[in-house]
């Protein structure tokens, strides 16, 4: 598509009240401002002719697979005319959906040859399928008179799921070749309650591990090795409520939950446990029964993204109840969820202590940043005050209700986003090495 800039209109324009003085000083004279005009349109179509060409300029885009949501992802772009004369400065834009953060236009100045490379930064907002719907390009011709704009329909979807990529490198972290001198054996021997073997009593050793009959028939000291126990149940379940659907560092809450539910998912696989996957808001909703083994990672990992965002509140009697009655041995039942004040918890925490009576209950939130923020800063007028004392009673109300869970029993973890996977795990490792389930 060829249209004249804002500058060809305005030379053109300015003919016209040229043409109308002409003509009532001198009508004679009425013939000079329509050469202006003539001229003027000549020099349009000379830039049109002597500029970069619309048919041999193409565009090409590497789209990815897959984003991950509370990523960023590379969308390499490369601009080529495969003849005669390149712009001074190509502006590109993509045009996406909701799902995607806008992207700026941008102003495209250098060439390599023929070629100018770029590439766009795509960060997805929330889960869901993200779309390219096409990307427009434009530029001027020499005399900056004429505007070429260049129109590639794309329509491709991307879906968007959890943050495998930052799950798979943590896990690589955790199971490293180093793992076998250090994280791996702990995790494996000397903790839990599982008979593993007998080895010779050593000084340092605990006197308490000595098996004194094997000793007194082989005449040396020997010593029972232990391991922690395998194939316990480990449930994972997300509240996708309203307050989990808020943003939270530019991520939903739940999202964030998701990719710590994956990385931990896989840690509890490898070691030989059970995992499932279950979400609740107003109503029970995804269930994925029990996985096993680390084949069964990618099916978690494709039914957590299928865990919707939802507007209503969460109903935890159903939700919990609901999850009591499909659990038929004592499990590690770890609760992503948020509340507001003690009222709004109160039906949790009435839910909850049913669940206590035979399940291992772990409560994993985030830190409220925000009301942190409030009672932090430095107040320089009244309205900050009345801020930080709302947000103190809040805080404090979030305590009274963390006291009521540790009383029930249930194990608590809160903490910023960035911590959170490392404390899922962490606390994990130490449930099983205490032989608490």
């Amino acid at each position: 598509m060829i249209s004249p800039t804002p500058r060809a209109i305005f030379l053109m324009l300015l003919g016209v009240p040229l043409m109308l003085a002409i003509a009532l000083m001198a009508p004679a004279l009425w013939i000079v401002s329509a050469g202006w005009i003539v001229g003027v349109g000549a020099l349009i179509l000379l830039d049109a002719m002597i500029g970069a060409s619309l048919r041999a300029y193409a565009a090409e885009l590497d789209i990815p697979a897959v984003l991950y949501v509370g990523g960023s992802d590379a969308l390499p772009l490369v601009l080529r005319f495969n003849e005669g004369p390149l712009p001074r400065r190509v502006q590109v834009q993509l045009e996406t959906n909701e799902i995607l953060e806008d992207i700026a236009v941008k102003g495209l100045r250098g060439w390599e040859g023929n070629e100018r490379p770029y590439e766009f930064t795509l960060t997805p907002k929330r889960r869901g399928m993200a779309k390219l719907v096409r990307l427009w390009s434009r530029w001027q011709g020499p005399l900056g008179l004429v505007q070429k704009r260049h129109i590639l329909e794309l329509d491709r979807d991307i879906p968007v799921t959890p943050n495998i990529r930052w799950v798979k490198d943590e896990a690589i972290r955790l199971f490293s070749r180093d793992a076998a001198f250090g994280i791996k054996t702990q995790i494996e021997r000397g903790d839990g309650s599982e008979f593993d073997a007998l080895r010779e009593f050593s000084s340092g050793m605990d006197r308490r591990a000595i098996d004194w009959k094997h000793s007194a028939r082989h005449r040396n000291l020997l010593a029972k090795e232990f391991r922690t126990e395998r194939n316990h149940n480990i449930v994972f379940a997300f509240d996708t409520g309203r307050l989990m659907s808020e943003p939270l560092g530019g991520v939903p809450k739940i999202d964030r939950a998701i990719n710590a539910g994956l990385l931990l998912s896989y840690v509890s696989l490898r070691n030989g446990d059970r995992t499932m996957f279950y979400g609740f808001d107003s109503r029970p909703g995804l269930t994925t029964g029990f996985l096993s083994g680390p084949r069964g990672f990618p099916k978690a990992q494709g039914m957590a993204a299928g865990l919707e965002y939802s507007t209503q509140e969460t109903n935890y009697t159903l939700a919990l109840s609901t999850l009591a009655s499909r659990l038929e041995r004592r499990s590690l039942i770890i609760i992503f969820s948020d509340f507001v004040d003690t009222i709004s918890a109160e039906l949790m925490l009435e839910n909850v202590k049913r669940l206590t009576d035979r399940h291992l209950v772990l409560f994993a939130t985030f830190e409220d940043a925000a009301l942190s923020g409030m009672v932090d800063a430095p107040p320089e007028e009244t309205l900050d005050v009345t801020r930080a004392v709302i947000a103190d009673g809040l805080l404090a109300e979030r305590d009274v209700v963390f006291r009521r869970l540790q009383r029930m029993g249930v194990q608590i973890i809160e903490t910023t986003p960035e911590a959170f996977g490392g404390a899922l795990i962490s606390r994990y490792l130490q449930i099983k090495q205490r032989d608490m389930l």
